[in-house]
Formats: structure tokens, C-alpha cells, sequence
């Protein structure tokens, strides 16, 4: 029996004693995984804290300043001349403008500098002002001016493809205004792997921009910002239950002004007019937005409109009729907390709209009306550029990009067959 317990407990030893390398093996790998990272070492990327870093090519004069205006400074970048009094809604598609500006002079805290060297750029900005190009090179499409707009695009694109950095990335780092929907219209599609600042997709091919690539900017609003905007009661202190003021036939999608213009023209506590954006115009939307809980925003030949940003910096609580609208900054702002939206089929059925909007009660719109202020900032274009105004929020949305496009830019160097994918 002794002998039998003898001959167990061996075994028992010996199976321990067999065990004891494996543990050590494993602590030990454990251990080392733990305490000393492995030599691999991915690419250096951007950090939260780290500023984007944008090369600005130096383009002539004719591409971007030369336009604003025959007594412009355009020769000389150090002074970077103020946009246009006067310009009417030309200004609203004005972002390629701010941001140029943005790379002249950079204030303290902002998420962008300008690099002088190619070589040491995340992105690399084009600074064509194809919007402003659209409108004063024959904004009608059939007028012969619209030569001048089509060359420019030529020329710029034979820049581009003699560039080093262009060629080297095949153009998925360079940052390209077209906000204006008619923007770079002869040529765009050459261009369909830059990073396109858009003020919508409505006239983009998908093979040329979509919301992944691309970035969906604001446009600068054209009625003058409400800044002593403080009353003791802003509900009664704004008379107007809706309001609008515009162009009421438009195309596409924008059909549906003229179905709203035959259902709330004459309604009790509504402003609806059917008008230009001329000086005065303007003025008067001034006026009566600031007078207004609701500022209607339909949709115009695309699926946003200006009106939608004059009436935040306005303070007028925006009602969104658009089916396709795409809003800039969502992956930072929540426009559900300022903003009412309504689809077309339901903004078109009899007394609906009038009725939601009469159920919102005083403390739930003072509430979206002080949102509205607290978000205003993020509408604001500024020269120097300032901490977190529009311009700033559009390179913060550029940043976002830079990961997929050093991706998309290190898988294309080893592909054989291009997108094999598709």
C-alpha cells in the first residue's frame, strides 16, 4: 500500500515538474508582451493636439484674387484685400475666399498652419476660386464669357498634373473649393479624388463627391448677424409665427416653395414673400427674421439654401423642408436641438406645418433659441480667421479625412489592378 502511495506521489511530482517550463513560457511571454511594445512601428499620424499641417500652392493671381475685383491688391499677398461690398449673394458661396484667408494669416489656437515645404504637408489647398469663377465669367451658361471660367479650369488642372505632390497621391490629399453647385462644372469630374469642399451633392456625380471624401461647408450668410440679441422675453418679443422671404419658383427639388407659397400666403401670423435678394431685399430679411420664431428653409435648386444659415445667425429657429439636405458639421453639431425638420410630404399636407409649429410652447422654443445663439459662432466666417468659427470647423473636417486618404494613398502604391473591387 506504501508502495502505491510512493509510486503516486512520483508521479504527482514529476507532472508538476513537467508543468513548471509551460508556466514560465507563458508567464514570461506575458510578462514581455506587457512590459516592451513589439518593433513594429506604424506610421506617425495626427494626433488630437497636433495642428493640421497645409501647403497652399501658389497659384496666379487670376485664379483667386485678380477676381474679386479690378482695384483688388491681387498682385500683392501680403495684403489680403477684403471681400467686395456690395456683392450681394455672390458672397454666400464665398468659402474658398475664407479659407485662403485662413492660410495668410493663422491666429493662435486654431487647428491649421500653413507649411512652406510640400514635403512636410498632411493636405495641400488649391486656391482656385471656382465659385467666384461661375459668377463673374458669364454666369449664364450659353454666355461666351464662360470661356474665360473653362480655361481657368484647364489651366489649373495642367498645374496640378505637372505637380509632384499631385502626382504622388493622384491628387487624394489636395483640398478643392466648389461650393457653389455649378463650381469647376467642365472639368470636376477629373478631379474626383481630391477632398471637394461642397455646399451639397445635389449636381456632383456619386463618382465625383460623396460624404465620405468630402466636405459639406456652410455657406456665409448674406443678412447682417444679430448681436445685442438679448431681450427679457425673446418669445413675445418676436411677433411673427413663421416667416420667409425669397424666390418662390426654383428647380428641382425646390418646386416645393411654390406648393408652400399657395398654403401659407395670408395665414395668420406668417410672412410669406416672394422676392429678390437684392440690397434691400436683404435688408428686409434681416428684419423680418429677427422679428420671427420660425424662419422657414426649403429647399432651393439643390437641396440646401443660404436661408438656412441666415436664419441661425439671425436666432430664428430654422423649419427644414428638404428630402436630401446634407448639413456641415454633424459629427460635432446636433441641429435636432435648434432646429425643426419636416419632410416634403408632410410640410405639403393641409394645415400641418402651421399646427406643429403653434404646438411649440414658450419653454421648449426658448430653449432651441438658446441653442441657437450658443451654435451661431460655428456660422461665422472671419478674416483673420477665428477659434472655432466656420472656417476653423471646415479644416477640423478636413483633419478627419487625412487617415482614410493616407490609406487609400498607401494601398494604391501596391495595387496591381486598381480597385480590383469594383
Amino acid at each position: 500500500m506504501a508502495s502505491k502511495l510512493s509510486l503516486s506521489a512520483t508521479i504527482g511530482v514529476a507532472f508538476l515538474l513537467l508543468l513548471i517550463p509551460f508556466a514560465l513560457f507563458f508567464f514570461l511571454s506575458s510578462s514581455s508582451s506587457a512590459s516592451f511594445p513589439l518593433s513594429f512601428s506604424p506610421c506617425p499620424s495626427l494626433s488630437s493636439h497636433t495642428p493640421l499641417k497645409v501647403y497652399m500652392y501658389d497659384l496666379p493671381s487670376r485664379f483667386h484674387l485678380a477676381m474679386l475685383s479690378a482695384s483688388s491688391n491681387a498682385s500683392d499677398l501680403s495684403s489680403f484685400p477684403a471681400w467686395p461690398e456690395g456683392s450681394g449673394v455672390k458672397r454666400q458661396h464665398s468659402v474658398e475666399y475664407y479659407m485662403m484667408g485662413s492660410l495668410m494669416k493663422i491666429e493662435d489656437g486654431i487647428g491649421v498652419v500653413r507649411v512652406l515645404k510640400g514635403e512636410d504637408a498632411d493636405v495641400f489647398f488649391v486656391p482656385f476660386f471656382s465659385s467666384l469663377s461661375f459668377n463673374v465669367h458669364g454666369r449664364n451658361m450659353t454666355d461666351p464669357d464662360t470661356e474665360i471660367d473653362r480655361q481657368l479650369q484647364v489651366d489649373l488642372l495642367e498645374i496640378l498634373r505637372g505637380s509632384k505632390f499631385y502626382q504622388k497621391s493622384a491628387g487624394r490629399d489636395h483640398v478643392i473649393p466648389m461650393h457653389h453647385p455649378n463650381a469647376f462644372r467642365f472639368l470636376r469630374d477629373l478631379l474626383n479624388s481630391s477632398i471637394l469642399i461642397v455646399s451639397d451633392f445635389a449636381r456632383l456625380p456619386m463618382q465625383v463627391s460623396y460624404l465620405r471624401k468630402d466636405v459639406v461647408a456652410p455657406y456665409v450668410h448674406v443678412v447682417e448677424s444679430f448681436l445685442d440679441d438679448d431681450p427679457s422675453d425673446p418669445f413675445d418679443s418676436r411677433p411673427t409665427l413663421l416667416f420667409f422671404r425669397g424666390r418662390t419658383v426654383r428647380k428641382a427639388d425646390g418646386i416645393v416653395r411654390a406648393k408652400l407659397a399657395k398654403m401659407l400666403k395670408g395665414q395668420k401670423d406668417v410672412h410669406f414673400e416672394d422676392s429678390l435678394a437684392t440690397g434691400e431685399g436683404i435688408k428686409a430679411s434681416t428684419e423680418g427674421m429677427r422679428k420671427s420664431k420660425f424662419c422657414l428653409s426649403p429647399a432651393g435648386d439643390t437641396p440646401s439654401s443660404c436661408r438656412l444659415f441666415d436664419a441661425i445667425v439671425s436666432h430664428c429657429i430654422p423649419v427644414i423642408i428638404s428630402d436630401r439636405i446634407e448639413l456641415p458639421f454633424e459629427s460635432e453639431i446636433d441641429y435636432s436641438s435648434f432646429s425643426l425638420f419636416y419632410s416634403v410630404e408632410e410640410s405639403l399636407r393641409e394645415n400641418y406645418l402651421l399646427e406643429q409649429l403653434r404646438g411649440v410652447g414658450k419653454e421648449r422654443w426658448e430653449e432651441m433659441w438658446g441653442r441657437v445663439k450658443e451654435v451661431t459662432k460655428h456660422f461665422e466666417f472671419h478674416y483673420p480667421v477665428e477659434k472655432e468659427d466656420a472656417v476653423d470647423l471646415i479644416w477640423r473636417e478636413v483633419r478627419r479625412k487625412v487617415p482614410e486618404v493616407k490609406r487609400e494613398v498607401n494601398r494604391n502604391r501596391r495595387l496591381k489592378i486598381p480597385d480590383w473591387w469594383r
